[in-house]
């Protein structure tokens, strides 16, 4: 990896603090690193679990798989899949989950990958290059109303309907687009206002990335998963970056964190708690001088009852 492609990971400790807060020295049983990334975090907890601990990582991103072979720690093992599979583990297995949402670094500044407008790559931005579809092979067939609505819902952009039919018109004309640069000099002829210091096609470059990966719904089939891997008093943390993802993790949290009662039958036991609510921390001004990137990063933990 060379040194523009480093990544930093953000909260680190704070985050694996979190996750390990209440297990006292030496932590044994499952441990699972839901997003590997770059191993920041896996590396981190690895140091801090006891002999008879051991960590469960995934990734679909073969970049990291890459990665995560460079830690022959015969206590740690990943998973070349999406961590909506973290419902294939056990049933009350995991002593923690940590979930660090969104791109790493090396993806970002990777031109082949495409998830920038940065740099003139291929129209791609797919976590698993393995498999699926590429933005570029949806945008060539996907009707107006459809990329409209993904650019609308996804990326919070006002301008999506013009975006969206140039985006046909320009297929039409020329045939359709195939680099990050076509994509983002487009979005710029369309968008008619900008936001100062932010490029015209911040938002749609986003909005095609959590659609193209399934990102919010991933998320929250994973969040799903965890209330039954976790055990009793295990810990989720979750490190978010943009107000769709924090808002399904926030909401997620709050809905299990209370008692439930069926309107139908006033004198039925409510549904018991199954999560309380933590901490919610941001990164400190520091870890945001010297990582810019880390500057929206919102990290909620919760536990797991005995429910």
């Amino acid at each position: 990896m060379t040194p523009s492609l480093q990544h930093t990971t953000v909260l680190l400790h704070e985050a694996v603090d979190a996750l390990l807060g209440n297990a006292g020295p030496e932590p044994s049983g499952t441990w699972v690193d839901a997003t590997f990334g770059r191993g920041g975090h896996s590396r981190l907890i690895l140091q801090r679990l006891g002999p008879q601990g051991n960590l469960v990582a995934f990734d679909k991103d073969p970049e990291a798989i890459q990665e995560a072979a460079r830690i022959t720690d015969a206590r740690f093992s990943i998973r070349h899949e999406g961590f909506r599979h973290l419902g294939e583990l056990p049933a009350g297995s995991a002593s923690g989950v940590l979930m660090d949402i969104g791109v790493s670094s090396p993806q970002i500044d990777s031109p082949e990958r495409g998830f920038s407008f940065r740099f003139d790559g291929p129209l791609d931005m797919r976590m698993d290059t393995t498999r699926g579809e590429s933005v570029a092979e949806w945008l060539a067939t996907a009707e107006v109303g459809q990329i409209a609505e993904v650019i609308r819902e996804y990326g919070e952009e006002r301008f999506a309907g013009p975006i969206a039919k140039a985006i046909v018109a320009r297929r039409e004309e020329r045939g359709p687009l195939a680099t990050t640069s076509e994509l983002a000099d487009l979005v710029a002829g369309a968008v008619k206002t900008r936001e100062a210091g932010q490029n015209p096609a911040t938002r749609t470059f986003q909005a095609l990335r959590i659609f193209i990966n399934a990102e919010l719904e991933e998320l929250q089939q994973a969040l799903e998963a965890s209330l039954s891997v976790l055990r009793p008093g295990g810990r989720l943390v979750v490190i978010s970056f943009h107000s769709l993802e924090d808002r399904i993790v926030k909401q997620f949290i709050a809905k299990h964190s209370k008692e439930v009662f069926d309107r139908r039958a006033p004198f039925a036991v409510p549904q018991a708690m199954k999560l309380i609510a933590l901490d919610r921390i941001k990164p400190s001004e520091q870890e945001v001088a010297a990582n810019p990137r880390s500057r929206s990063a919102i990290m909620r933990i919760a536990q797991r009852t005995d429910a």
